[in-house]
């Protein structure tokens, strides 16, 4: 009736996926949230639920043609198997866009703040992410460039690829930890009276994973390229300093948001020219910025004044 395998288990001839049954989890974790966090926001329990189903299936074919459009040469010769969910592929930007447009819809639909139910959603995708980014431990992807060193070779530093026999770089390790991070910091902002003003949890959410993705994607052997540009890593990048830029304009105090901008412009230029480990220390320094104005000062530091 029940038996385990290496990639899953098999449940009266079904067979379940640990992949998929991880990133059901991590969906799972991100809706109780939501719907936990709903009243605090003025918003029902139904709405969360709703939003759920209408936004999960949105997220995941916006994962999936996001991957096509960027792999397409993968697919060309069969169209048909860019439908082949189960053989993978699937990014997680394309997700976040893709529950975003279904977001704005339903908003439009019920005449909800659009930006109310990011606020709603934002901790959700941190959540999901930090759940389902075991997934890639399982399947064996996602990992980083191999480590040379004898002392990284050993979890959580590296992971052992079998395929190859080489220790590489855990970065979807990595990932799950900053969006545990990100999921705290959300909440304890939130839970101080910090993010008052409608957009502004799903606003700290886009800067601290823009923050995290960027250098990440920097280490990956698998990104999704356009031409020499890293997708993820350009689209990371980009949000961060369009958020520094928007921080600016709104602060009263422009002091710690013009010092953030600074580094993140640094940590740009650091990311793309591959200098990783400067990187590192700079991304530090913004995450220090970010910290202090959240939960140490003033919304108006970051422009998060009602």
């Amino acid at each position: 009736m029940l038996r385990f395998t290496s990639t899953g288990l098999i449940f009266f001839g079904l067979e379940i996926h640990w992949y998929g049954a991880l990133i059901a989890l991590g969906m799972a974790l991100g809706v109780a949230l939501a719907c936990r966090r709903a009243p605090r926001l003025g918003l029902s329990r139904d709405t969360a639920l709703d939003l759920a189903l209408l936004g999960i299936p949105a997220a995941i074919l916006g994962a999936r043609l996001y991957y096509v459009a960027f792999a397409w040469q993968a697919y060309a010769r069969e169209p048909i198997r860019a439908l082949f969910v189960w053989e993978g592929g699937l990014a997680i930007y394309g997700g976040l866009l893709g529950g975003l447009a279904a977001g704005l819809l339903y908003a439009r639909a019920k005449r909800l703040p659009f930006l109310k139910l990011c606020d709603l959603a934002a901790p959700s995708f941190a959540l999901g992410q930090a759940v389902g980014r075991w997934g890639n431990f399982i399947n064996q992807e996602a990992y980083g460039i191999p480590v040379a060193r004898a002392w990284q070779r050993r979890f959580p530093v590296a992971v052992y690829i079998p395929s190859d026999g080489l220790w590489h770089c855990a970065t979807f390790f990595y990932e799950s930890v900053w969006c545990l991070i990100i999921v705290w910091v959300l909440l304890s902002a939130e839970r101080r009276g910090r993010l008052r003003r409608s957009g502004s949890v799903f606003w700290l959410y886009t800067v601290l994973y823009a923050l995290e993705r960027a250098w990440v994607e920097g280490l990956r052997t698998d990104s999704l390229t356009l031409g020499p540009l890293r997708v993820s890593q350009g689209l990371s990048l980009l949000a961060l300093i369009v958020c520094g830029l928007i921080a600016l304009a709104r602060a009263k105090n422009k002091t710690l948001p013009a010092a953030g901008l600074a580094l993140a412009a640094v940590y740009a230029a650091l990311l793309i020219t591959g200098h990783m480990a400067p990187a590192l220390i700079a991304a530090a320094g913004i995450f220090a910025l970010i910290l202090t104005g959240v939960l140490g000062m003033r919304n108006e530091v970051l422009g998060m004044r009602n």
